[in-house]
């Protein structure tokens, strides 16, 4: 086959662009052979580009040079197309594609590059092994629902650049090589060359150059940033990712939900959803006693104390724990179960919960018992309240209620940690929320604002507890500003579990989209912070000296957030992975199998780095 030469063609249209407005015009479209039928005298081309689907037509009595070529293209083949724009029959419309009212006749084709039989069909939608998609990553970003993610991100991240910068933040690019600093994960070191033996760090968040800035001056910074962070991957990590980052001076935490609330109403407006706000708040001991976790998927019903409920008589008739809470729940809409079922599920609770001393009360059991009836229905009573309350509407039949209760015998674990039964309820509560989701419904997307359950969660601890090393570390990072009154109460040495941290989170639908805190602005507080994280004067000093000596020059107050972009966009695109929404992603082993990296390097690369490999795992 003899290809042609682009020559000084230009394109005049995007493939998905056309309409029938363009009726009886010329175009030139460019783009990839998406699928080909053949006619005999007439082949009918789609043409694919990042826009959308164009039919051409190929009449072998119009253009038989063109019918020609036409015969000779296969899907993937990249050519460009000239042609007059027609009205289809009546009858021969395409509803389903968004230029299915008009088609191309062709004066011309060229056929500008040939393609393999992808591993893969572009063309349609269809199961495919993850690892071959990403080992031909070029060809999987070519499909219609990858196009439209990166098409969808990159409006996001203009929207939200658009309106901080109209808010009065600068955007301002912060170091990839700078040193390590402790932000809850392992860093990836770079060897320098020119120093031989010591390494820069890449940054896990830009956290202490943002802050560094205030006291510069600039009042208020953001920048859209790539971060680097070598821990275990899952669904919603990579190890390099993109988070939207800012720091404002003089902030109170409304202030900074006020400016993250707003770029996040503006990055949702971009696919089609309107956001209520403010935003839902909530503090941390909230959201642990009503939810069991710090991340709470507002979609379904909070948990229910139902403790009052039990007189103490009826705990030890029913063998439940005097002075331990039992907590209960409801899942919307699962539907009728039957004995059997019922019985299944009971057995399949307790198993999870395996020897933790938690138990499920059987609800219908008691029900049908005269002397337990009247607790039943009082615990039906308070889960139904619960749930008109977050619904408008009643328990109904259908709806699946839950009640878990310690078992008599005090776990140890309870003795030091008593929100363990929260949260245990509360990983309950998501586990059978997820079961029934797919089958019921519940979490269907339909893309309203009010499937995007937002809130703020305030309050965190300051510190929490290693029970293994026996020691407090931040529950942070240690730049976070305490509560002024657990400052002047002295709780930062004499009481570390109730100090509070001017520390937040934003959460949709269970998902964290980012953290964020008023920071420490005073030397005396910053040295205080990190001696009771047991680091010595001396340590800080070696680690943090710059930055220590950097407050003694007129820091103002100041705080900020930093989001996840890629973690946003995955949700709006209704993806259930980040690597759906990055564009050259790594696999759960931290392996890019498009370019083969990690690899090896030479031995003279090693020795310009001062670098020898001792031993290979």
């Amino acid at each position: 086959m003899t290809l042609d030469f682009l020559g000084t063609l230009e394109r005049t249209k995007y493939c998905g662009d056309l309409r029938a407005s363009d009726d009886g015009t010329t175009v030139v479209l460019m783009g990839w052979v998406n699928r080909r039928r053949d006619h005999g005298n007439l082949i009918f081309l789609d043409l694919r580009d990042r826009t959308g689907l164009a039919q051409v037509v190929l009449d072998n009595e119009f253009a038989p040079i063109a019918h020609g070529k036409g015969e000779q293209s296969r899907p993937e083949y990249v050519v460009a197309v000239v042609g007059k724009v027609r009205r289809r029959a009546a009858g021969l419309e395409n509803p389903n594609m968004a230029t299915g009212e008009v088609e191309v006749l062709a004066s011309e084709l060229l056929i500008l590059n040939e393609a393999k039989t992808p591993p893969f069909p572009i063309a349609e939608e269809g199961a495919v092994n993850e690892e071959v998609r990403l080992k031909y990553r070029y060809l999987d970003l070519r499909r219609p629902a990858m196009q439209y993610n990166f098409a969808l991100r990159s409006k996001v991240a203009r929207a939200i650049r658009n309106y901080l910068s109209d808010e009065g933040f600068l955007e301002i690019e912060t170091p990839f090589m700078t040193r390590s600093t402790p932000e809850g994960a392992r860093d990836y070191l770079v060897p320098s060359r020119v120093h031989g033996g010591q390494f820069y760090a890449l940054p896990q968040s830009p956290q202490i150059f943002k802050q560094i800035l205030m006291i510069s001056g600039f009042d208020k910074y953001f920048q859209i940033a790539r971060c680097f962070r070598d821990e275990d991957l899952r669904a919603d990590r990579q190890p390099e990712f993109t988070q939207i980052d800012l720091e404002m001076t003089f902030p109170r935490q409304e202030t900074v939900f006020k400016v993250v609330e707003g770029f996040l109403t503006a990055a949702f407006k971009t696919a089609g959803i309107d956001l209520k706000t403010p935003f839902v708040q909530m503090t941390y001991d909230n959201a642990i006693a009503k939810y069991g976790i710090d991340k709470p998927d507002m979609r379904l019903p909070a948990m229910v104390d139902l403790s009052t409920e039990l007189t103490a008589e009826l705990r030890e008739t029913l063998k439940i724990e005097q002075g331990l809470p039992v907590l209960g729940f409801t899942i919307p809409r699962v539907g009728e179960l039957s004995g059997t079922a019922r019985k299944s599920l009971l057995s399949e609770i307790r198993a999870s919960f395996g020897d933790s001393g938690l138990d499920v009360l059987d609800l219908a059991r008691l029900g049908t018992n005269e002397t337990f009836a009247p607790l039943a229905n009082a615990i039906h009573a308070q889960l139904s309240t619960e749930l008109e309350t977050f619904y408008g509407k009643a328990l109904e039949a259908g709806d699946l209620s839950v009640v878990v209760t310690p078992k008599l015998g005090t776990p140890a674990m309870w003795n030091y940690d008593v929100q363990w039964i929260w949260k245990k309820v509360g990983a309950l509560r998501l586990q059978l929320g997820q079961k029934y989701a797919d089958k019921h419904g519940f979490y269907t997307k339909t893309g309203t604002e009010a499937d995007f359950k937002f809130l703020w969660v305030t309050d965190f601890p300051m510190y929490e507890w290693d029970e293994e090393a026996k020691v407090w570390n931040a529950a942070h990072h240690p730049f976070t500003s305490p509560h002024e009154e657990d400052i002047k109460a002295g709780r930062l040495t004499s009481d570390k579990g109730a100090v509070r941290a001017l520390a937040y989170d934003v959460v949709l639908n269970g998902t964290e989209l980012g953290s964020g805190s008023i920071r420490i602005h005073r030397k005396d507080v910053q040295a205080e912070i990190f001696r009771s994280l047991g680091m010595s004067d001396e340590e800080a000093k070696e680690r943090f000296g710059f930055f220590l000596d950097a407050l003694e020059y007129g820091t103002p107050p100041h705080g900020g957030i930093a989001l996840g972009l890629d973690r946003i966009v995955m949700i709006l695109a209704g993806a259930t992975s980040l690597r759906e929404v990055i564009a050259f992603p790594k696999t759960a082993k931290a392996i890019d199998l498009m370019v083969d990296a990690p690899s090896d390097v030479s031995e003279q690369q090693l020795k310009e780095l001062s670098l020898r490999i001792a031993t290979r795992s």
